[in-house]
């Protein structure tokens, strides 16, 4: 057997140990396993930190380390119930890495938040003399690493900050984590619709629970977006 055909063998059997994973903890999940699987959300880098090892279950032959799914998914939904919780305008979610500039846009039409994609103007956050100058609530990031001047002025203004996190990334000072792959177009595209979807489904939750406590009537929850929606386009 050929190097070449041994390597294929070796991704042959980590799919259908993936796959065997799925089986065992797809239940009650957002998205089917699979689904997250054919995004790449759980593909990480050949690099880990000691921050992130929590959030890794594996590494593959090839040197990727992967994330661990199921927490991915539970960390979406604590997030997006903390989320729910603020006033849309004043959530600010940043992206400077390209293929989460149309995702991190979308996230920010589709829920009413503010968006700021490509390169960070310093002092945005923290120069009240600045044109460009807001004051959000709580900030999401969509890489610690290429975010950084977002995440040393959210520090700095001393509010929340949820990040996604990937394998290599630090995540000092982030409240909240999302394990994932960030830097990935599919991955990127899945993680944001499926926290603008459940922001919405959680913010409708308590407006229903709201108003059937009034005597209203219970309307159901729709959401007409799909993750293709959020991809950013080549």
């Amino acid at each position: 057997m050929t190097e070449v055909e041994e390597e294929r063998v070796e991704m042959e059997m980590e799919t259908k140990t993936e796959m065997a994973m799925a089986m065992e903890t797809e239940e009650g999940m957002l998205i089917p396993y699979a689904d997250y699987l054919a995004s790449g959300v759980h593909i990480g880098t050949q690099q880990k930190t000691g921050d992130m090892k929590r959030f890794i279950y594996q590494s593959r032959s090839d040197g990727l380390y992967l994330l661990n799914i199921k927490m991915m998914d539970e960390r979406l939904r604590i997030a997006a119930r903390f989320l729910a919780n603020y006033d849309p305008a004043s959530i600010l979610v940043v992206s400077s890495r390209e293929y989460g500039h149309h995702p991190a846009s979308f996230f920010a039409k589709v829920t009413a938040a503010k968006a700021i994609v490509r390169r960070f103007i310093p002092g945005t956050l923290t120069n009240p003399g600045s044109k460009h100058f807001i004051e959000p609530s709580v900030l999401v990031i969509t890489d610690p690493m290429t975010d950084e001047q977002a995440l040393k002025e959210g520090i700095s203004v001393g509010i929340p900050i949820v990040a996604l996190c990937d394998a290599n990334n630090s995540t000092s000072n982030i409240d909240l984590i999302i394990p994932t792959n960030n830097k990935g177009r599919k991955a990127l595209a899945t993680v944001y619709w499926l926290l603008a979807r459940e922001i919405l489904r959680e913010k409708h939750r308590m407006e229903v629970e709201g108003e059937v406590a009034g005597g209203g009537d219970e309307v159901e929850f729709s959401f007409d977006y799909t993750a293709d929606d959020f991809e950013a386009k080549i």
